[in-house]
C-alpha cells in the first residue's frame, strides 16, 4: 500500500548525495542515495530557483505540459537490491499512464510540479529510519535554503570571473531575497 510522503531534507552522507523521503505524520525517512547533479536539480526545484534556461526537468514538464499531460503523482514503489523504483503517474484525456522512473527524478519533477510524493509502506518498514537518528548527525544535514545559498555563491564568483555582469546581478539579487527570508 501507498501512503502519501514529502520530502524532509536533502542529506550527505558517507554514501553520497541522500534524499530524505518521509511519510506524512510519520518520525521516519527512508534515504535514498542520489548523485550530485540530481540533488541540485531537487533543491533548485524545492527553493524556486529562476534558472536563464531550463533545466532537464522543466524541459520534461514543458513537453508534458504541450501534450496535454497531466503528472497526477509520483510513487515510490520498490526497494529491490539496494535499488529504488519509481513510477510517474500521469493522466492524457482521461487515460492513466504509468512510467518507470528513478526516484531522484521523479521527485525532482514532483517539487517542480508540485505534485503529491507516495511511497510504498513496505519500503518505509524496509529501509526507513527514525528522524531522531538523522537529526543527531545535524553536521550532515544540508538545510535546502543554505544549500541555495551556498550554489548561488559559488554561481556567483563564476559570473564574475567571466565577466557576466548581468547574470551576476541576477545573482546576487536572489541571494538578497534569500537573507530576506
Amino acid at each position: 500500500m501507498l501512503v502519501e510522503a514529502e520530502i524532509w531534507t536533502v542529506a550527505r552522507t558517507d554514501q553520497g548525495n541522500a534524499v530524505l523521503i518521509k511519510p506524512v505524520g510519520s518520525e521516519t525517512a527512508v534515504p535514498i542515495i542520489i548523485g550530485q547533479l540530481e540533488a541540485q536539480s531537487i533543491l533548485i526545484g524545492l527553493g524556486n530557483v529562476p534558472m536563464p534556461r531550463p533545466l532537464t526537468h522543466d524541459l520534461i514538464l514543458s513537453v508534458l505540459s504541450q501534450f496535454k499531460v497531466n503528472l497526477e503523482r509520483v510513487e515510490i514503489t520498490a526497494l529491490k537490491d539496494e535499488t529504488y523504483f519509481a513510477q510517474l503517474v500521469l493522466r492524457l484525456k482521461g487515460t492513466r499512464i504509468v512510467i518507470d522512473a528513478r526516484p531522484s527524478d521523479s521527485i525532482a519533477l514532483a517539487v517542480r510540479h508540485h505534485c503529491p510524493i507516495f511511497i510504498a509502506e513496505d519500503v518505509v518498514e524496509e529501509a526507513g529510519i527514525p528522524i531522531s537518528t538523522i537529526a543527531d548527525q545535524d553536521k550532515s544535514i544540508i538545510n535546502p535554503k543554505e544549500k541555495e545559498h551556498q550554489e548561488l555563491n559559488a554561481k556567483l564568483e563564476k559570473m564574475i570571473e567571466l565577466e557576466n555582469y548581468e547574470e551576476a546581478a541576477k545573482i546576487r539579487d536572489r541571494l538578497k531575497e534569500l537573507e530576506e527570508d
